[in-house]
């Protein structure tokens, strides 16, 4: 006889009983995908993701319910009829307290999968902005600074379907970041001129003054997670600060091996926090040394090196869609 749990339920903060379920399976047999192998097949076997999840919920399009909130900071305060709130731009923030969790190559193929433009707040140089193939030291101008020195709408430039549309970073804009609440206004007013379904915003690990605005002025906040010590801290620091933010945590990179202590403990923080899970990116080494500027979800045919990692990135885009639909 199958007993029963206190499990995630598909709105935000509420907890039923239902026969346990492991929350990452959710995100990987509710839609229709072609079978996974390598890595990413034995990353959900030792996740028991193998399981059905037919208790939730299916929505139109056969898209499934679990990534939706209930509550997000910027929706509520909006005002106007449903179909009005339902046509304005969403802007999806990645964001981590840690730097090396995946989270630009995360911004970089979402974008591209969701044709938005991608805002890159980061002013390292391993940013999206650096693999995009920009280089700010070429140019006698950024369009970033002009936008907040001006206050004019910054036109993204074109990745022609191979890469996302790009507001390139740079490294001034360290010392030149506006206060949360204004980098907030800045975005959404450029995510309405773009007159895009989607924006996604890259933050600097940290999220410092701008990317806090980017997670205020988000839909979603998209935040990868590593199966790490540190990595978890880190994690759990940011659920503590951040209670009350539309959350969806991605695991990525996930190994062959699954740490299982490291499972354990995350399973912990996503019951405590109530925090929604999306579907899991598998760890690919070749996605580790691309030199190439595309993004690799755009490829056609997919290499078969990628094809798990692929998978699991449009399963993210997905999600994401998903989420932001109420």
């Amino acid at each position: 006889m199958t007993s029963t749990a206190a499990v995630l339920s598909p709105s935000r903060g509420t907890v039923i009983n239902r026969p346990p379920v492991n929350p990452w399976n959710i995100a990987l047999t509710s839609f229709n995908s072609p079978p996974r192998s390598g890595c990413f097949r034995e990353a959900e076997s030792a996740l028991g993701l193998n399981n059905a999840v037919s208790q939730y919920q299916v929505g139109p399009n056969g898209i499934p319910d679990y990534a939706r909130h209930a509550h997000c900071c910027r929706c509520a305060t909006l005002s106007g009829s449903p179909a009005t709130i339902e046509a304005m731009p969403k802007i999806i923030t990645v964001a981590a307290a840690k730097g090396g969790v995946g989270k630009t190559t995360l911004a970089y193929e979402v974008a591209c999968l969701l044709d938005a433009p991608l805002v890159d707040l980061d002013w390292d140089e391993g940013g999206a902005t650096r693999r995009w193939g920009y280089r700010h030291e070429e140019r006698v101008r950024s369009s970033l600074l002009d936008a907040l020195e001006n206050g004019r709408v910054p036109t993204p430039l074109a990745g022609h379907g191979r890469k996302p549309d790009l507001i390139a970073g740079h490294p001034d804009f360290a010392s030149q970041q506006p206060d949360p609440e204004d980098m907030a206004e800045l975005l959404t007013k450029w995510a309405a001129a773009w007159g895009r379904p989607y924006v996604v915003v890259d933050t600097h690990p940290g999220a410092a003054h701008a990317g806090h605005g980017a997670m205020l002025a988000a839909s979603v906040v998209v935040v990868p997670v590593i199966l790490a010590t540190n990595e978890l801290n880190a994690l759990e620091g940011t659920l503590k600060e951040v209670p009350d933010y539309p959350l969806l945590l991605i695991l990525n990179k996930v190994p062959r091996a699954v740490p299982r202590p490291e499972l354990r403990r995350l399973r912990r923080l996503v019951e405590v926090s109530q925090t929604q899970v999306g579907p899991v990116v598998p760890f690919c080494r070749s996605l580790e040394t691309r030199k190439r500027h595309s993004a690799v979800t755009s490829e056609e045919p997919v290499p078969a090196v990628a094809r798990d990692v692929v998978a699991g990135l449009r399963k993210v885009a997905d999600a994401v869609r998903s989420y932001t639909r109420d």
